[in-house]
């Protein structure tokens, strides 16, 4: 209905207005967002999100011994080092929350309560951070702990101690009484000051610093050392063999000062110098006995008023207390995962899964050669393609910055494609806006060919910790698309009775105009990466005897050996062996046509018909190649397909996770006759059912728990996510199978929530993968990437009373 001319002055003052609003609202979420422990791969380090900016980091140790000092302090997250958990217990991305860490090592819980004010000032705001330490209670009260917090200007800009800092001349009795101040500034942070505040427990909340009888000759402890550096800026994020080096350099001078034999006692004698001056880092140390709390406070100078202690206090128990409120609004575990505990676990998975999102900047090491033999073509082309790879002259990419949240920050601290379309399920529920400058900044990678590189590993602090063989990107290998299954779900989001609980903190669900705008720039982008996909991965059919509906809707993953597909995500599952150029990866497909259906959504949603017209021809052609292709009607089940030595085609079949894709891609019709034979192989004992959620493989298989055991008997979250959720879909339809996969989904659900909590539970951490005949978790501990999706089942409806209790909204 046109408006009436009337109206239409009020329309010209409203939509100016709702235009500027938008703006208003797209400023506070980037102001917001600026700050975060966006360094994962630390226990705890702020960082903007900014190139060659501003670095914080902290270390601590227990200092009660000289022979153990070394080994337990800690600095960067790593598996197995004496910590019985650690992560944190609440966190918004926007406000902040605490992280507790079970130092059994060093017999001290630590505490990191981080509170970003972004509304106040242009840059960003302030930050603030509480640390405080807790001896355990197997530890004694008494336990001696050093604290680091360190502070680092990576690019052009100033950071200095002023005021009271500044005081000492380095001799052994210096040291600042009081707070330590900095201050800095950079073109794109402006001015700003760092204050590390005095020990709070001097003002009666527990015991005073250790500071005891001291000889002129000793350090009081009473005091914090401060020791500015000059360092390389490439080196700057090597902080622990700096600290080490510092600290040998003292002890070098107390041995020649004392003697070997007259040495003071650790927590004397493994303390820097006090040496303050000029410099682009600045360690600041504390030395405490038993409990101890101090503050750090970043205070933007573009804001009217400084940050101070009893404004984070204040801010810390707003955060925590609409936190929890928030999340049981969103995501509270529905029944019979009902009580504290369970709403504890999903709080703290969603909270770690957040929290880990990092911001990274750097190089690449990239292979652009593209060699012909990396088409694998020939006979024995793996060997063809490891030869062109040792010949290969690599490049260094970049540098580019990524925001991302991570797989694991102990073993994977950096971004994976194929996860982080996971990921990020979880976190639209929360924060939609987050979610999409998350798929903005990964499409921003896209090169002008169509690729994303699988692995981000982005300069050298990344690269130390993959081996040297996997830094490599290759731009003819793909990785499972997952991000388009996130922006689908933003479009279930629109309109559904969910969405009314996020919509007033999301720009995008408030708003459907905004989400088009994003989704408008972002679209050639992902037309290119389907196109790149499609070409890049192709498949043979019209060199061998196949019937087929369409001779281009055929795919298989290259960077394929005996061993491993490493790009289709799913590395060691069995395959044809042989490889053979004739191959059919029956999951390749599958990624495909989830791509499209959602690119084909897309489309329809910004009214691209042409575009609608064109995927719509390639869906019907994916749907039918995937069945007369794929489909094994002997065994009842769909495979891979490849071509033996008579040059026929013929079915490689194995039960797992492959066999189940077109059903876990939403490929499948609820009514198809093969859903039957689907539902059947999922739900048998023998075969792929687990009290602990679905295998990757088949019982049965000759392959069951062989070799690396990777993906070869392993209950994934990632892939049960995909089955539950499917199960839910046909179990909402009217349909043949829609009681068998109602039992299905209320038995796999509780499973898997019980798996996955039990283990958090004994051991402190979500894991990588879980054992199919205990449940234990295994492999890469602190996995709290795709294995936080069990806070999506936990959300899931109950439906143990049956699908007429489902409720109309959902």
């Amino acid at each position: 209905m046109f408006p009436r001319i009337a109206d239409l002055g009020l329309l010209c003052l409203i939509f100016p207005i709702l235009s500027l609003w938008s703006s208003l609202l797209e400023k506070a979420s980037n102001n917001s967002l600026l700050w975060g422990p966006y360094r994962p791969n630390l226990y705890f380090g702020v960082r903007p999100r900014i190139p060659m900016s501003l670095l914080t980091g902290l270390m601590w140790a227990r200092v009660e011994d000289y022979q153990s000092v070394q080994e337990n302090f800690r600095h960067t997250c790593e598996q197995h080092n004496s910590i019985h958990g650690y992560g944190w217990d609440a966190y918004d991305a926007r406000r902040g929350g605490i992280q507790t860490i079970h130092d059994t090592g060093n017999g001290i819980d630590l505490t990191t309560t981080f509170i970003k004010v972004p509304d106040a000032g242009e840059k960003g705001g302030h930050w603030g951070v509480r640390i405080k330490g807790t001896p355990r209670h197997e530890a004694i009260d008494d336990v001696k702990t050093t604290v680091i917090f360190y502070a680092a200007m990576e690019g052009l800009g100033l950071l200095e101690p002023v005021g009271s800092t500044v005081e000492g001349d380095g001799t052994y009795g210096d040291g600042v009484a009081g707070d330590v101040e900095f201050q800095g500034e950079s073109s794109a942070l402006g001015p700003f000051k760092i204050t590390i505040k005095e020990d709070r427990t001097k003002e009666g909340l527990n015991k005073h610093p250790i500071h005891g009888h001291v000889s002129e000759d000793e350090k009081p402890l009473l005091k914090t050392f401060v020791k500015s550096m000059e360092v390389p800026v490439s080196a700057l994020w090597q902080t622990t063999p700096i600290l080490f080096s510092s600290l040998k350099n003292q002890i070098d001078q107390y041995v020649e000062k004392f003697g070997q034999d007259n040495l003071p006692p650790p927590y004397q004698l493994y303390t820097i110098p006090h040496e303050v001056g000029r410099g682009n880092l600045h360690m600041i140390q504390k030395v405490f006995e038993g409990p101890f709390e101090f503050d750090v406070l970043f205070s933007s100078e573009s804001a009217k008023e400084p940050l101070t202690s009893e404004i984070l206090s204040e801010k810390a128990a707003q955060v925590l207390s609409d936190f929890r409120e928030r999340h049981a609004e969103i995501l509270k575990p529905q029944a019979p995962f009902q009580g504290e505990k369970y709403e504890e676990f999903s709080r703290s998975l969603l909270s770690n899964l957040v929290g880990g999102i990092g911001y990274f900047f750097g190089d690449s090491k990239v292979d652009r050669t593209y060699a012909p033999e990396y088409e694998e073509e020939n006979e024995g082309f793996w060997e063809e393609a490891e030869d062109a790879r040792q010949r290969a002259e690599i490049q260094l990419e970049g540098p580019v910055e990524l925001f991302t949240s991570v797989p694991s920050r102990p073993f994977f601290p950096r971004g994976f494609l194929w996860d982080e379309g996971f990921h990020l399920l979880p976190i639209l529920d929360y924060d939609a806006d987050l979610v999409m400058d998350i798929v903005k900044s990964w499409f921003n990678l896209i090169d002008e060919d169509g690729w994303i590189a699988r692995e981000q590993i982005l300069g050298p602090e990344a690269r130390s910790k993959v081996p040297a063989e996997f830094q490599i990107q290759y731009p003819h290998y793909a990785n499972p698309p997952t991000l388009f299954f996130v922006l689908t779900a933003l479009l279930d989001k629109l309109g559904s009775a969910d969405s009314t609980k996020t919509k007033d903190n999301s720009r995008h669900l408030s708003n459907p105009d905004v989400t088009k705008e994003s989704l408008r720039q972002l679209y050639p982008l992902l037309k290119r990466h389907y196109n790149w996909f499609r070409r890049t991965q192709k498949g043979d059919i019209k060199s061998y005897d196949r019937n087929a509906f369409s001779s281009k809707e055929v795919y298989r993953w290259r960077g394929r050996t005996p061993a491993h597909i490493l790009p289709s995500g799913i590395d060691d599952y069995p395959r044809a062996q042989p490889p053979h150029p004739g191959e059919l990866h029956l999951d390749a497909i599958s990624w495909v046509g989830l791509m499209n259906k959602a690119l084909n959504r897309i489309a329809s949603f910004l009214g691209e018909t042409d575009d609608v017209t064109e995927l719509t021809g390639h869906e019907t052609a994916i749907a039918h190649n995937i069945d007369d292709l794929h489909w094994d009607e002997a065994k009842k089940m769909y495979c891979d397909s490849t071509i033996d030595d008579f040059e026929e085609d013929v079915h490689v079949c194995h039960k797992g996770y492959i066999s189940l894709f077109p059903f876990m891609t939403g490929l499948m019709d609820p009514k198809d006759k093969k859903m039957g034979a689907v539902l059947d192989l999922i739900a048998d004992p023998e075969e792929l059912w687990s009290e602990h959620g679905i295998r990757s493989l088949s019982k049965s298989s000759e392959f069951y728990g062989t070799e690396e055991n990777y993906w070869r008997s392993p209950v994934w979250m990632n892939m049960n996510y995909l089955i539950i959720t499917q199960l839910l879909n046909v179990a909402r339809t009217s349909g043949p199978y829609q009681k068998q996969a109602l039992k299905m989904y209320n038995e796999l659900r509780k499973n898997l929530v019980e798996t996955v909590f039990k283990s958090w539970e004994e051991t402190g951490f979500a894991w990588e993968q879980y054992n199919p005949e205990t449940g234990e978790g295994q492999r890469t501990q602190h996995f709290t990437g795709w294995t936080s999706l069990v806070v999506k089942v936990m959300a899931m409806p109950d439906l143990s009373k049956g699908v007429d209790h489902i409720r109309d909204e959902l």
